[in-house]
């Protein structure tokens, strides 16, 4: 295992879920070269939090237990990709900031994808160069201070919930404790599908007025 995988999984959480690791047959051409990277993961850690919750890493198992979402009911059109329409094509999923925003994979590349703009920003063609990227700057790539002050207000964040801003990023909201509120983390990827919709590639500047389905 890389120097920066191991080093990231050395500061995370205990494994999240029990047993070896399955990732569903229809992603693994999603995958491509990374499926294997990403089982070697999943292998020692079978899903993780770090950096006090605020990154999110699924497991993945054949068989959740309901209590639980893996890495295979993340990536299903019916739980909340179907809602972004051609934005999530040929996108696989695999771990989140405390905002929601997506770390996922397309074309042999791990990319960030923004929930409220459906915007792709490129990180590393590796599991390495991804773990090196959030360890070199985790306040940024995980949300870190924003989580930490949060909890200390409120209490640790429960399973399968994210903070969401009150008022979007994109439309001019702060990136402050009192912009922020607890949601339910598939609730919160649907809710931002219709802006991201809406706005997609639009240029920068440009009036919009939102219809939030």
């Amino acid at each position: 295992m890389s120097k920066f995988i191991e080093e990231l999984l050395s500061i995370s959480s205990q494994a999240l879920l029990m047993g070896n690791p399955y990732i569903a047959p229809e992603y693994k051409t999603l995958l491509g070269s990374l499926y294997d990277e990403i089982i070697q993961i999943l292998s020692l850690k079978n899903g993780f939090y770090a950096f006090e919750s605020a990154l999110h890493f699924f497991p993945a198992i054949e068989e959740p237990d309901g209590k639980r979402i893996d890495v295979n009911q993340w990536n299903h059109d019916d739980l909340w990709q179907g809602e972004y329409d051609s934005l999530v094509d040929d996108l696989f999923f695999f771990a989140e900031d405390v905002f929601g925003c997506q770390f996922c994979i397309k074309d042999g590349k791990l990319y960030t994808f923004d929930p409220e703009t459906g915007n792709l920003g490129e990180i590393s063609n590796n599991f390495n160069g991804w773990a090196k990227a959030v360890l070199d700057d985790y306040n940024f790539m995980t949300g870190y201070p924003l989580a930490h002050e949060w909890q200390v207000k409120y209490g640790e964040l429960p399973c399968q919930k994210r903070l969401l801003p009150k008022k979007l990023f994109v439309f001019g909201g702060g990136f402050a404790v009192d912009n922020l509120y607890l949601a339910d983390a598939v609730e919160g990827m649907k809710y931002r599908a219709s802006v991201a919709k809406q706005i997609y590639n639009l240029p920068n500047g440009t009036t919009v007025k939102m219809k939030i389905e």
